[in-house]
């Protein structure tokens, strides 16, 4: 009895899941239309082109496989592509090197760095979601004497943003007062998150005296509007590398793709709505919701702490890509991008 291979609502015997690996690897690699005398002339098949062309029309029939002309070989389908896929992520593919040498201060530049690595390897358009406003909290705050009569408050999140306001006043501050001040806000606002009922409740203490009431009040503004100046943040890089004129007659509609670039809210509500994925998750041509990518497939991750995930890394190519490298890719900039946010969140 032949062993058989199930993927989800699909169960192929295994020669069939073999000639069925072979003809995506085949017709990603090449570009070309898979044949059974190609297929038969290959080191690790054994079977002759008679055994493969009935193994072909087979899963031609059940739509894994389609004929792009009468007389050429066989291309997968976005179904067949899916089945492939399954079978990568079962097999726990080991991933691909990231390392990030920054400091634990340079979130922004650990975002950066990881979209252009990611593109360089996968040779694809790379995505890297920050955490969203939702996770970011006040970690620090400075309140620094600039001149007599002039105060900057600083304040720093949990994601790396650092906003910077400068206050003028009619007369000189006192610099204890100003001391005093940024242990205050950090002893009440440290680890709070952005929202402004929230931080005005902290801010409010009956206990202050008529002075400190009053300078604290002249800083709140620099502390109330975070979440006025907060965006959720996209990282996008390689965009010149998936519309290289190699691969321009794969992406039918390169049009729409520019015009989700420029609105990157929809890239990033995409990244956003599989927070929830336990492991890569991978969205095959006609799997996208969004029409914008229907000739197109995403391969991506969650990165962030243990308890909670943070953001997600993915990289966007034709649906003929390199689905394992880019599966490889992905979890190794997760996987790299969560120790990195780990030890930045490590005491919050």
């Amino acid at each position: 009895m032949e062993v058989s291979v199930r993927q989800g609502a699909v169960q192929l015997t295994a020669r069939q899941a073999f000639v069925l690996r072979k003809v995506v690897q085949g017709y990603v690699e090449a570009g070309q239309p898979v044949g059974s005398k190609w297929l038969a002339e290959q080191e690790d098949v054994p079977w002759g082109s008679s055994t493969i062309r009935a193994e072909l029309a087979r899963l031609e029939e059940i739509g894994l496989l389609q004929h792009p002309h009468t007389s050429a070989g066989r291309v997968p389908t976005d179904s067949g592509y899916r089945f492939y896929a399954d079978q990568l992520l079962e097999e726990a593919l080991p991933p691909k090197r990231f390392r990030l040498e920054l400091t634990r201060r340079e979130v922004d530049e650990a975002m950066r760095v990881t979209t252009e690595q990611l593109s360089q390897v996968t040779n694809m358009l790379a995505l890297v979601s920050a955490p969203p406003i939702a996770t970011t909290t006040i970690r620090h705050v400075e309140v620094l004497l600039l001149q007599p009569q002039l105060v900057m408050v600083v304040v720093i999140t949990s994601t790396g943003g650092v906003t910077k306001r400068v206050i003028s006043y009619d007369g000189p501050v006192d610099p204890g007062l100003v001391d005093w001040a940024g242990e205050y806000l950090n002893e009440r606002l440290r680890g709070m998150g952005l929202g402004r009922r929230m931080l005005h409740s902290r801010l409010d203490d009956p206990e202050l005296t008529e002075r400190e009431r009053e300078f604290v009040g002249t800083l709140s503004p620099a502390i109330l509007q975070l979440e006025d100046t907060a965006e959720d943040t996209l990282y996008v890089g390689g965009a010149g590398r998936l519309l290289s004129e190699d691969r321009m007659q794969e992406l039918t509609q390169i049009n729409e793709l520019l015009l989700m670039l420029e609105r990157r809210v929809a890239l990033l509500s995409l990244l956003r709505s599989a927070l929830d994925e336990q492991s890569v998750y991978v969205r095959i041509g006609s799997e996208n919701k969004a029409p914008e990518l229907r000739s197109l497939s995403l391969v991506g991750a969650n990165y962030g702490l243990p308890h909670r995930n943070l953001g997600a890394v993915g990289v966007i190519g034709p649906v003929r890509m390199d689905y394992a490298t880019a599966i490889q890719a992905v979890r190794g900039a997760a996987l790299e991008l969560s120790r990195f946010v780990e030890d930045f969140y490590a005491d919050e």
